[in-house]
């Protein structure tokens, strides 16, 4: 295994071997250039070079052209005979065609395997960038995550947080007493910013099972690194999205990879595209955070190359700590175009040579002014490069080979079935869902009681109204109880003389004779 990957030929006739040394491969890079000027292929064939080293890549493929890493070059491309003529100028006489191990994701799920984070491990700062969200806002989200903390409520996706948020608002005056102001105005902002991010795909960012940092530094069976290339042509669409994603991703990375001190090669090679959206518009707490990162993350073994069309779109502190530096051309029409050029050529070690000012705006397609790292850590002179040949296809892969690749992928049906665990979503719903239980409860056994009181009272007010009417009765009839006496006397002799005489009538007559007989007869019948 060379020390080195080749870059180019430098020099007055091109033959001068311009190449990256391994051993300061995690001291970070810079590739810059115009549009059309050779970004995409030193970029490609960087990321050959560190795979044939056994080290694992991960880049973002804004443009699609990329995925040709997963394929040999062809004798029968256009550009062959192009190729064959820069390798005899550059002396690359081991040159040939051949595929790179490459595994393909994609945030949507549509190019390649999902890739996800959960809300928790975005956190609170990237999040906020994320929705663009200001101080006060903030500040709420910081409040949400310790909730999320001290309550044991997982946040894993965007409906655990909107959920949260909405409990927040509920318990502001509470959780306002200790942790500070909660507005429903401040909450009403995040919900529609995150309403904003879904409607955008970020939802898709969001859940389990997340990504497994292992996944993107693995190497293939012959030893060579494997390429993960994230499909970003979608995801371009959302900067914010996508700058976000890559910074969390660096973030992991530094979090979670021991110290490694000074490898002999990096341990992963991190390409970030499109730079300057990290840095637009950015809060100096999150340049500061990426600052923090680019200085101490070489010493976990990886190297960050950011790629971008001017250097000044990159801080100077963080342009400070870029040792390998391919610079292809830019283009100087305006004020501001020559200013940043002057600056631009300012941060290369000076070649006495040519006028690296004038160099990085005359060279042609293919070709950048180069200086890498060489003994003891030290900048090189910028040289005139000729960028070598990709052995890889120059261009992207058609729709059916990039399926084969992803079907025979070693984390193939991995990503793929989303996971929903119970998380801060389901156990507020629970608890909800338990309290509005306890309160119908509640209600009903209210309900119970009033009838029951209602029922009570009714049967009091009857009885009283029974004794009322039993005293009543008792005073008329101990009043009138003389009169009554007499008057019932006499009224009950009357009527007994009348009934006797009645009878002894009827006795008389032939009626009574018969009922005497049938007495009579009766009684001495048995006889």
């Amino acid at each position: 295994m060379s020390d080195g990957i080749f870059i180019g030929g430098g020099g007055v006739d091109y033959k001068d071997p311009q190449s990256l040394l391994l051993k300061y491969g995690n001291r970070h890079g810079l590739i810059a250039g115009a549009t059309g000027t050779g970004k995409t292929v030193t970029l490609q064939i960087m990321a050959e070079g560190f795979s044939d080293a056994g080290v694992p890549v991960f880049l973002s493929d804004v443009k699609g052209d990329l995925s040709g890493l997963a394929k040999a070059g062809s004798a029968e491309g256009k550009l062959h005979s192009a190729f064959q003529s820069r390798n005899e100028t550059i002396n690359f006489d081991t040159f040939d065609y051949k595929d790179f191990p490459v595994t393909f994701w994609d945030l949507f799920g549509e190019q390649g395997h999902p890739i996800r984070t959960t809300v928790a491990e975005m956190g609170p700062l990237l999040l906020s960038r994320l929705l663009g969200l200001t101080d006060a806002q903030e500040g709420v989200i910081n409040i949400a995550f310790r909730v999320s903390d001290e309550q044991g409520l997982p946040l894993l996706d965007l409906k655990d947080l909107q959920a949260l948020l909405v409990w927040c608002g509920e318990n502001a005056d509470q959780l306002t007493l200790r942790y500070g102001n909660i507005s429903a105005s401040s909450i009403g902002a995040i919900q529609r910013s995150l309403l904003v991010l879904e409607n955008q795909g970020g939802d898709k960012l969001f859940g389990e099972p997340a990504l497994e940092l292992s996944d993107i530094m693995r190497t293939d069976t012959d030893g060579r690194g494997r390429i993960s290339i994230l499909a970003a042509d979608k995801l371009m669409s959302s900067p914010g999205l996508y700058a976000t994603f890559l910074l969390w991703l660096l973030s992991e990375l530094f979090e979670e990879l021991p110290e490694v001190g000074n490898p002999d090669k990096p341990k992963l090679v991190f390409f970030f595209d499109e730079a300057h959206l990290l840095f637009d518009d950015a809060p100096k707490a999150l340049v500061d955070k990426v600052e923090q990162v680019a200085r101490l993350i070489r010493s976990k073994g990886v190297g960050v190359y950011f790629v971008t069309q001017n250097p000044a779109d990159v801080p100077d502190d963080i342009l400070g700590q870029l040792g390998n530096r391919v610079q292809h051309a830019l283009r100087a029409f305006t004020a501001r175009d020559q200013k940043n050029l002057v600056r631009a050529a300012e941060t290369y070690r000076p070649n006495p040579r040519f006028d690296i000012e004038h160099a990085i705006k005359e060279v042609g397609t293919g070709e950048a002014v180069t200086s890498l790292l060489e003994a003891k850590g030290v900048p090189s002179v910028a040289e005139r490069t000729l960028i070598r040949p990709p052995s890889s296809q120059l261009g992207p892969l058609n729709a059916m080979e990039r399926a084969g690749v992803i079907a025979t992928s070693p984390i193939a049906g991995k990503y793929e079935t989303v996971l929903d665990r119970e998380s801060a979503f389901e156990v507020l719903s629970k608890r909800a869902s338990d309290a509005a239980a306890a309160a119908e409860e509640a209600e009903a056994a209210e309900v119970a009681a009033e009838l029951a009181a209602k029922e009570a009272k009714a049967e009091e007010k009857k009885r009283a109204e029974l004794e009322r009417e039993f005293k009543k009765a008792r005073r008329y009839e101990t009043k009138s109880y003389g009169k009554s006496t007499s008057r019932r006397s006499s009224k009950t002799t009357s009527i007994g003389g009348s009934v006797a005489d009645l009878v002894i009538k009827e006795l008389k007559g032939t009626t009574g004779r018969r009922i005497v007989r049938g007495i009579l007869g009766g009684l001495f019948k048995g006889r």
